[in-house]
């Protein structure tokens, strides 16, 4: 399947034109860039194409400049969902995320990476709730299996994601889902796709999906519950985890 093209915006700290100079030479060496757009005085860098967001914030990152996602996508067409651990026992909690952008009437791309895990083939599977209370137990059956003929692909099984030896995995995968059908239910990603969950497992992560920003909708630089600029809430996201 052709995946069409779409937009995604990151804020990233640029003194010059050499920053953005060597920032579009990092990213030019992707596969599915287009076009590059960088605003100095906003600092913004856009990036029209197919290629996985993770992917354009480690190129970005490989220049030796942070990369914060701002907005993907056009308005209401972006979801995300952080992935945590319900082990009582895990320390940092937090140790995936799924970002997700409807590109078609009825495709939507999904940019998965976890970290922290244990190597392996782990499964990611849409729930019907997003009771999260008790974990990945509380989150109910595969979105829509019942709806799946025999022979055919359930829309709630997104596919497997491989952990390496450090402990991180990333995967890029296209379901044929509308955003809103996904907002408020959750994701699953463990090492069985369906049947008892333990939550006290620290390698299965649940997370509930949430609305995000769409391209130039997020132009906050300061958070107004906090106080804290973008950048001093990346570096809290950091210490928790966050990708």
């Amino acid at each position: 399947m052709v995946i069409p093209t779409f937009e995604t915006t990151f804020a990233v700290p640029m003194t010059c034109e050499a920053c953005i100079k060597d920032i579009e030479g990092s990213l030019k060496q992707l596969n599915g860039i287009q076009k590059i757009s960088a605003n100095l005085k906003e600092q913004l860098v856009s990036i029209e194409g197919t290629a996985a967001p993770s992917a354009i914030v480690d190129a970005i990152q490989s220049t030796g400049r942070d990369a914060i996602l701002r907005g993907s996508g056009k308005s209401n067409s972006a979801a995300v969902c952080i992935l945590e651990s319900h082990a009582p026992h895990v320390e940092n909690k937090v140790r995936g995320l799924a970002r997700m952008v409807q590109v078609a009437p009825n495709l939507t791309i999904v940019d998965l990476s976890i970290r922290g895990l244990s190597p392996g083939t782990y499964h990611a599977t849409v729930r019907e709730t997003g009771d999260i209370s008790e974990g990945p137990e509380s989150a109910g059956a595969i979105w829509e299996a019942f709806k799946a003929k025999e022979g055919t692909a359930c829309r709630g099984v997104f596919g497997t994601v491989e952990v390496s030896k450090g402990g991180v995995g990333t995967v890029f995968l296209d379901r044929p889902i509308q955003i809103w059908e996904m907002i408020g239910r959750s994701i699953v990603v463990a090492r069985q796709e369906d049947g008892k969950f333990d939550k006290n497992d620290p390698d299965t992560l649940v997370g509930v999906i949430a609305r995000s920003a769409g391209v130039w909708e997020n132009d906050k630089t300061v958070c107004s519950c906090s106080g804290k600029t973008v950048w001093q809430e990346r570096q809290d996201e950091v210490g928790r985890g966050m990708l």
